[in-house]
């Protein structure tokens, strides 16, 4: 696939999916969704309330390793 056809998917690091819409997305219960947003986020750590497009919930997750260390450190 190249030219006008091609899509940009990018991966963010701990974060969604990014692909150049418009998109049409199809999950795993066979439902369509579609978005004609120039870039659309999908959602990789299932916790949106918006699945399968992501809302920042996985910003919301507290890192293991500063949770330890704040129960160290009392």
């Amino acid at each position: 696939m190249t030219g006008q056809n091609a899509r940009r998917v990018t991966v963010v690091p701990n974060g969604p999916v990014l692909v150049e819409g418009p998109v049409e997305l199809v999950t795993d219960d066979g439902e369509t969704h579609t978005s004609d947003r120039f870039v659309v986020a999908v959602c990789a750590c299932r916790r949106s309330k918006r699945f399968p497009f992501c809302d920042t919930s996985h910003r919301k997750r507290v890192r293991t390793d500063v949770a330890e260390h704040r129960d160290d450190s009392s």
